[in-house]
């Protein structure tokens, strides 16, 4: 089909959707009108030019981005001893599958010619984004020889307007709020243990904390709050903390107790035969703990003698803890404003056990580096891209690949009526309570 009439059908369907957006949308019932605003435009007019545009511009874009292949070789010998280096006259670019639309962007495929990376699209993602004049572009290699380009319109981390809240999918799930193509954020303990969360002040990081304590307030899971900033954090959910330390002394006598409940867990399953507490049955099976940890440099920084000590237990508490409890229901969260190896030793070997990342605003690229970059070394220059006026935007990895996400924003007085109607879920840990009150008594 000639590519003059596939123009003039699209532009053909492009003004039928216009004159039927002009009779029927003012006269559309209103939720209607609102649930089709947004997806009906992109449909009718963004989704047609966008495709326009990728097919006028992919053989071009291929070439000044170096993605097109030659079939004969760039050398010729002329004679006996005169060899001449020339390019091929057409270059051929990979091969541009059918781009499928979505309610958010689109998604092709492109088959990869021998000898080409995924790598090598993943570095010219900013070449596609001008090109086709979209607000994102994702690559992701799904199939050997192929790679699958996600492209999305419009930010949707900054259209409020759309904001909503998902059921969480099963207990130790929390929504905590949105990814880039618009579906849920979800931290899921079950699959990822462990989690570290990094960001400058004001980045958003307090927001993630607020906004997951709620979360997993309304499921019947204890929660442990460590924040030596004088709880000034935490202690907006101190109703539905089973225990809250505000200083040093405090947590590690808090981290002792929960190394001897883990020690305690793994006496049971060993007498059950059981590998991790999920293997026993509902009855005997001990509430999960997720112990929130806010400014882990508050924990291992210390001016004094007797300060290095506490910072040294809290160290190898906090390891220890995170080398056991994953298959004993005990959970870590370590938020950090700065992460890395002027911590301590502690610090790089806690890292190893954290295995989901989460990197909001930083100051510094070693914290980004030593946030994302072992897991997906192309996030650490994505993390460092989020502007002071992108509150609450983080980059996360999500199935082995990095997402842009932003969490919900939780107030100080919303934080106090979730730690209220969910009060009565709060385990009666005793432990937690006196080891608490000794911790202070110490201090």
């Amino acid at each position: 089909m000639p590519w003059e009439l596939v123009i003039w059908i699209v532009s053909a369907v492009m003004c039928l959707g216009l004159l039927t957006q002009w009779w029927w949308e003012p006269r559309a019932p209103f939720w209607l009108r609102r649930s089709m605003g947004a997806p009906w435009r992109w449909y009718v007019l963004g989704y047609p030019l966008t495709v326009l545009r990728m097919r006028w511009t992919w053989r071009r874009l291929c070439y000044t981005a170096d993605l097109s292949v030659v079939r004969r070789p760039r050398y010729h010998v002329i004679g006996r001893d005169t060899m001449v280096k020339g390019s091929a006259l057409r270059p051929l670019p990979p091969r541009l599958g059918v781009p499928r639309a979505m309610t958010t962007g689109l998604s092709v495929r492109v088959r990869l010619h021998p000898g080409q990376t995924p790598r090598q699209f993943i570095a010219n993602a900013e070449a596609f984004i001008h090109a086709w004049r979209v607000h994102s572009v994702r690559v992701v290699s799904v199939k050997r020889g192929e790679v699958l380009i996600l492209a999305t319109a419009r930010d949707l981390l900054a259209d409020s307007a759309v904001w909503r809240r998902f059921p969480a999918p099963r207990l130790l799930a929390a929504v905590v709020g949105r990814i880039g193509d618009g579906s849920a954020w979800v931290l899921d303990f079950r699959k990822v243990p462990h989690w570290l969360v990094a960001g400058a002040t004001q980045s958003g990081k307090s927001t993630l904390l607020a906004s997951l304590v709620s979360e997993l307030g309304a499921q019947p899971v204890a929660l442990v709050g460590i924040d030596c900033k004088g709880g000034m954090e935490l202690s907006l959910f101190a109703r539905r903390l089973s225990a809250l330390a505000t200083n040093r002394a405090e947590a590690v006598a808090v981290l002792s107790a929960l190394v001897e409940e883990v020690e305690r867990r793994m006496a049971v399953c060993r007498s059950a035969g059981a590998r991790s507490v999920w293997e026993l049955d509902d009855d005997p099976r001990p509430v999960p703990v997720v112990i929130v940890v806010d400014e882990i440099a508050e924990l291992y920084l210390a001016g004094t003698l007797a300060g290095r000590k506490e910072a040294n237990e809290c160290s190898t508490l906090l390891l220890r803890l995170g080398q056991l409890g994953a298959a004993l229901g005990v959970h870590l969260v370590v938020a950090a404003q700065r992460f890395g190896s002027d911590l301590g030793p502690g610090a790089t070997a806690l890292r190893a056990q954290l295995g989901g990342r989460i990197c909001h605003r930083v100051n510094d690229e070693a914290t980004a580096e030593m946030t994302l970059g072992d897991l997906s070394p192309d996030a650490v220059v994505v993390a460092q891209a989020i502007t002071e006026d992108e509150k609450g935007v983080a980059v996360t990895t999500i199935g082995g690949h990095w997402m842009r996400a932003r969490s919900h924003l939780v107030t100080p007085g919303e934080a106090r009526q979730y730690a209220e109607q969910n009060a009565h879920r709060t385990p009666d840990l005793p432990a937690l309570a006196r080891a608490v009150e000794s911790g202070g008594d110490a201090a």
